[in-house]
């Protein structure tokens, strides 16, 4: 969706000749202790949790997360790779709103990046990847009210729900699905100002590669995932139920 020690270390620094050792030093005068309860106490009748524990980093974990990302986005059809900025809005430009595709990220801190033809044209949001997760780009303040996901295609598949739900409301004007402000992508022209880059996403159809053109199998395959809410109650042979859950989306 990062020390070293300079200087010599005290415990081994050589003694001075004439210095009294370590252990002759005086004790040092004890100290009154402040007023209030000792913290020993306070922990007993109340114990303190730690707020957060610094989560210990995997790179196993990392590695199988973005492999099965990428394994996801390929059997997608919509994933066009490492096209530039200026490629996937010529793709975009002539699209209906809502038209999108996954692409790689141009900046050397993310992976993906999310192209969408929007009201104001072709724009693009990054795809941050942190802690086995993927959620959308954004600042600092929406950051902790975007939603993570395992993989980009369930956040894909999230946001196109989203819109079709809102969509279908009876609400004279549905809120679309909000997405946040984030920096221009390198190489695209087509991003405003930074104080009008809040455009609000639209996830409408995805938009599938020319030479990469869906099979019968993997559009059967969308279909049941579609009708379907757990394909392991169906009665199929293990060879087809496994076919599906390789692909366990609608999109």
């Amino acid at each position: 969706m990062v020390l070293c020690v300079q200087g010599p270390c005290p415990l081994l620094a050589p003694e001075r000749i004439g210095q009294r050792p370590r252990w002759a030093q005086p004790e040092p005068v004890m100290q009154p202790l402040p007023a209030g309860p000792f913290p020993e106490e306070v922990a007993e009748e109340a114990p303190a949790q730690p707020e957060s524990e610094p989560k210990v980093l995997d790179p196993e974990e990392d590695l199988l997360c973005i492999a099965k990302t990428f394994s996801y986005l390929r059997e997608s059809g919509w994933y066009w790779g490492s096209i530039t900025a200026s490629e996937a809005r010529q793709h975009l430009q002539k699209m209906p709103e809502g038209t999108f595709l996954v692409r790689d990220s141009t900046h050397p801190s993310y992976l993906f990046t999310l192209s969408v033809k929007t009201t104001r044209g072709p724009t693009n949001v990054r795809i941050e990847y942190a802690d086995s997760s993927f959620r959308l780009d954004s600042n600092c303040l929406s950051r902790p009210r975007i939603l993570a996901f395992p993989d980009v295609v369930s956040l894909v598949q999230h946001y196109v729900a989203s819109c079709a739900t809102d969509t279908r409301s009876d609400s004279p004007d549905p809120a679309p699905t909000p997405a946040p402000p984030v920096p221009k992508e390198a190489g695209d022209p087509a991003l405003p100002a930074p104080a009008a880059t809040a455009v609000h996403l639209k996830l409408v159809q995805p938009f599938v590669h020319r030479g990469r053109a869906p099979s019968l199998q993997h559009l059967c395959r969308l279909a049941i995932h579609r009708l379907v809410a757990d394909v392991d109650c169906l009665p199929l042979p293990r060879r087809m139920a496994d076919y599906l859950r390789q692909y366990p989306f609608q999109l």
